[in-house]
């Protein structure tokens, strides 16, 4: 009787812990990639590069999360958890003793593919720890928790980015990733997250082509509307998205003139607006189904045509800033509310040993066409310098477009899931 009853909770030791490993690992992370493409970007001034730079360091980690779906699937997930944490701890301490001693953008390029490819391998371990450690009916809870513990570092960390690079710089940021991977990876240590080894008699290349290819059987076969909405979050992913990871800080720095603390800010209001949307994604699960999941992508839209207003000549610096960050606030929220939704219906139907695999497919194909699109934008926002306000609008139209288009992908994913 005990262990049921220790086991209907939420905060259970193990999963409590996961929380804890994730709120200092994900800080040192959210500090770190908000102060390195803004020392680019302070460095260079070029919006190209920016988009650039940024589209290179997304393609490693959409590659590497399919390899990290299969180990989260055969490896201990605590395993995994301890020894990237570790690796990045190093791989940062690298990075420092690097700088000045090496080209800049080739060691910027190289190290934010490393830190994303293993970011890319980290999560999907993450996520497939969850249904392990909550019970079936705990499951919403728990990923709007892993969701806030994602935002409020998104939240906290670009602030106080901000605040230590425009004081001292690169180097205290740096130095404070390093105590955070290193601290996370020890408590990760103590963790004890339910593992059944399974028969491995193939090599690595082979045993990730078999769980991959039982993934993509299972999707074809019993939830092809999985097929539907990735194909939506897809180019979702190529219009907007990259606008917002680009354009906020070109926007805020290059277009605003605004100073450091402000770019930390109006990232730290995008965390605050993804911890709204945590918050409500139990209230508000009732409200919107799943077949109605394009409202929330709609809302986004709507929020990058308002932070084109923000551009529009004439109007004070200080008030683009205020509608820039009312834009980001309100598109973060309604993605993250999305987000959990999404993950907990995939979760809900698919099989144990398949989580991670289905997951980190979802997450890399749906995000395959980012780097393109960040590419695309970081070049639009130099040619279209005079009138920038023209490339938020587009975003937004192109976004309206793709989900009222999606409407029936959602629809028939809440068909399956009855």
């Amino acid at each position: 009787m005990k262990q049921d009853s220790n086991s209907s909770k939420l905060f259970t030791r193990d999963f409590t812990l996961v929380v804890i490993g994730q709120v200092i690992s994900l800080f040192g992370n959210a500090i770190l990639r908000f102060a390195l493409p803004l020392y680019l970007l302070r460095l260079t001034g070029s919006s190209t590069l920016f988009g650039t730079v940024t589209a290179c360091s997304f393609i490693p980690m959409i590659l590497l999360s399919l390899v990290g779906g299969v180990l989260a699937d055969r490896i201990n997930k605590r395993n995994i958890m301890v020894i990237l944490d570790f690796c990045t701890a190093a791989l940062i301490t690298i990075f420092c003793l690097s700088m000045g001693k090496l080209p800049v953008v080739p060691l910027f390029i190289v190290f934010l593919m490393i830190l994303y490819g293993i970011s890319g391998t980290y999560q999907p371990a993450v996520q497939a720890s969850v249904p392990a450690l909550v019970r079936q009916e705990k499951l919403m809870e728990g990923n709007a928790v892993i969701n806030f513990v994602n935002t409020l570092s998104g939240l906290t960390g670009p602030v106080i980015g901000g605040i230590l690079f425009g004081i001292w710089g690169i180097y205290p940021i740096l130095i404070i990733s390093i105590a955070c991977f290193t601290f996370s990876a020890i408590m990760e240590i103590f963790i004890v997250i339910p593992y059944q080894k399974r028969p491995a008699q193939k090599g690595l290349l082979s045993v990730a082509k078999s769980d991959l290819s039982e993934s993509w059987r299972f999707t074809r076969d019993r939830k092809p509307a999985f097929f539907s909405v990735v194909a939506a979050l897809a180019a979702f992913n190529l219009v907007l998205s990259p606008a917002m990871i680009v354009g906020i800080p070109v926007m805020v720095v290059n277009i605003l003139g605004m100073d450091d603390f402000s770019l930390g800010l109006a990232q730290g209001v995008m965390g605050l607006g993804g911890l709204a949307g945590g918050l409500a994604a139990g209230p508000l699960a009732s409200l919107i189904p799943v077949r109605r999941s394009y409202w929330l992508l709609l809302t986004c839209a709507l929020s990058s045509v308002l932070m084109g207003a923000a551009l529009l000549p004439g109007l004070p610096a200080l008030a683009g800033y205020l509608i820039i960050l009312a834009g980001s606030f309100t598109a973060m929220g309604a993605s993250t509310l999305f987000t959990i939704q999404i993950s907990t219906v995939v979760q809900q139907q698919t099989p144990a040993h398949l989580v991670g695999k289905i997951m980190a497919a979802i997450i890399s194909v749906s995000m395959c066409t980012q780097p393109l699109g960040q590419a695309v934008y970081g070049l639009l926002f130099d040619l279209l310098s005079g009138v920038p306000f023209l490339v938020m609008f587009g975003a937004g139209a192109a976004a309206l477009a793709i989900s009222l288009y999606s409407k029936k992908a959602f629809i028939k994913l809440e068909d399956v899931s009855r």
